[in-house]
């Protein structure tokens, strides 16, 4: 029996060594895994070779480790390569030659036939017979309606009221269950040139109607990202009654002009620069990104500014000839994301 015991038991030490054995290469993965996490830089041997792909390891951990050794290393030689160019330019001197252009979407974008010259005589010949040439020929001067949506909650009533602080002559009337069509009208009556109706969804805005009066044209706006003054970190004072500049940003086509200009007949043509107040329409990628700041001139070549509020983004739905009728409008332009939005470099303003 002692014997039989003795057998048993070296068998038993050989198991242990055996498994010892197999333990040791996991053992040893599982340090070099330690020891990377921990901040270590791994061996110069982890260079992957052409034809290797992370995405074959089926092991969860150890695939999210080699990604990041090869994210490492890809940056490493990114910042090789840019410090090589660096000292080739600096030894180049003057005869360096340009740096190259990124390539981004704005860049890249597919040619529009309806991008505005400036010298083209049509163009001139267009804005000088449209709806707001009286405007710019300063034969009128604006006058703006504010409006909600029936019953409008708080949100949209205070970014009317922040709209009314910066667009000048404009005045804030309540809905009271009356119709569009009879308000134009009343505002027609009233000499007013431009109405703004602010559509809210669950008490939050989420459109702008802009009607030019009297005879239009009429544009639809999805509104999005609203900020009231109150939302904005490190905002100025509020603004004072001075004449704000305005700046109408990367509006190139046909339409994206047209929308330019109803932007502009908002606001009166002599701007108080004494005030230092800009509203700014910026385009990006069919997106109109709104805001609204006060700047000061540190020196001759620094200048400081400061976001007022409110801040929105709109992007166009619809372009209607004339004054509001959703039933019989006649509209010069139409969103269909599943015709136009086939391609990301496409825009239309």
């Amino acid at each position: 029996m002692a014997k039989a015991g003795g057998k048993s038991g070296g068998g038993g030490k050989k198991g242990l060594k055996r498994k010892a054995s197999a333990e040791e290469p996991q053992e040893a993965a599982a340090a070099e895994d330690g020891a990377t996490e921990s901040g270590v830089q791994p061996p110069k041997s982890a260079a992957f070779p052409p034809g290797f792909s992370i995405s074959e390891i089926k092991n969860k951990q150890r695939r999210h480790l080699m990604f990041t050794r090869w994210k490492q290393q890809q940056r490493k030689e990114k910042l090789a390569i840019k410090k090589k160019l660096k000292k080739e330019r600096e030894a180049l001197g003057d005869k360096a030659p340009p740096k190259p252009v990124p390539k981004t979407i704005d860049n890249q974008r597919v040619y529009d036939e309806t991008i505005v010259d400036p010298n083209d005589e049509e163009v001139a010949y267009d804005e000088a017979t449209d709806e707001f040439a009286s405007y710019f020929n300063r034969q009128t001067s604006p006058k703006i309606l504010i409006t909600t949506s029936d019953r409008p909650h708080g949100r949209t009533v205070r970014l009317c009221e922040q709209l009314s602080t910066v667009i000048p002559n404009s005045h804030v009337y309540y809905r009271r269950g009356l119709a569009l069509k009879k308000i134009i009208p009343q505002c027609i009556s009233r000499d007013f040139t431009d109405l703004i109706v602010i559509n809210e969804d669950r008490k939050i805005p989420n459109g702008l109607i802009l009607s030019h009066l009297p005879s239009g044209p009429t544009a639809h706006f999805k509104m999005s990202s609203v900020r009231l003054r109150k939302e904005i970190k490190r905002r100025g004072k509020d603004p004072t009654e001075h004449i704000p500049e305005v700046i109408l940003n990367n509006f190139t086509t046909r339409l994206g002009h047209s929308i330019g200009r109803m932007f502009a007949s908002l606001f009166p043509h002599n701007p108080q620069f004494i005030g230092r107040q800009v509203a700014t329409f910026h385009n990006q990628r069919d997106y109109i990104f709104f805001r609204f700041h006060r700047y000061i001139f540190k020196s001759e070549k620094k200048v400081g500014i400061q976001e007022l509020g409110p801040r929105f983004t709109l992007k166009l739905r619809s372009l209607q000839k004339g004054t509001f009728d959703s039933k019989y409008g006649e509209y010069e332009w139409v969103h269909k994301p599943r015709e136009m939005d086939t391609s990301r470099r496409k825009f239309h303003l």
